[in-house]
């Protein structure tokens, strides 16, 4: 754990935010991305040390982080990041999968000749993080992709929900960037056409293939074990 929090997550939490919430938001950061990965031992002495605070504000960060299912605390044997079950992985990839197809096709019938150009800009980052086999990079370009869809159709209640399914697919999309990676960003091209010829029946059809394909690949990856490497 050393190693991974000094080579990717090494940095200290900022003092302006309360310190309780930004440990909390440091840690779930660092399970997103995968500096600490599943069934890691975390060791309060170790995350204090790297956030540069005290081990109360960690211990307090991990009751909670394991409320929102993120760690599991063990009697006798401590805290470990939790490894998703594959019934968890379909429950959320599932609902995510319903709320992105209506997503799309409210898009598609509120698009601007603006909103195509900014997609087609956020397609391009995708591929050309693609072609530089950089996970952060790629993994960012497409939340980004997908939460300027979410935005496009103008949908509060919409978006709010996906906003709580949101870090944890992050989360489960992460260790599958990479070899889901041209397959899913030739699936964005498609959807973007739809979304510009304003055929929402297309584009959440195109939307509910490609997060359900999302979903097939990342339980895939459970059954062979390996995300967790």
């Amino acid at each position: 754990m050393r190693e991974a929090l000094t080579a990717a997550a090494s940095r200290r939490v900022t003092r302006p935010a309360p310190l309780r919430q930004a440990v909390y938001d440091a840690l779930t950061e660092l399970i997103i991305n995968g500096s600490l990965k599943p069934g890691q031992h975390l060791v309060e002495a170790e995350l204090a040390e790297h956030l540069g605070v005290s081990r109360q504000p960690v211990r307090e960060a991990l009751q909670r982080l394991q409320t929102a299912g993120w760690v599991d605390l063990r009697p006798a044997q401590g805290a470990f990041v939790h490894s998703p079950t594959e019934e968890e992985a379909a429950q959320l990839l599932g609902v995510r999968s319903v709320l992105e197809t209506y997503s799309a096709q409210l898009a598609a019938q509120n698009a601007r000749p603006e909103d195509i150009e900014r997609l087609g800009e956020l397609q391009q980052e995708g591929v050309d993080a693609l072609a530089a086999g950089d996970v952060d990079r790629l993994v960012a370009a497409n939340t980004a992709l997908h939460a300027f869809v979410t935005s496009m159709a103008a949908n509060d209640v919409l978006a709010e929900l996906l906003a709580k399914v949101g870090q944890k697919v992050r989360w489960y999309y992460t260790p599958i960037a990479k070899p889901r990676g041209k397959e899913a960003w030739n699936e964005h091209t498609q959807l973007i056409k739809a979304i510009a010829k304003g055929d929402a029946d297309r584009a959440g059809e195109v939307m509910r293939k490609h997060t359900e394909r999302t979903s097939d690949f990342y339980r895939k990856q459970i059954a062979s074990g390996s995300n967790q490497a």
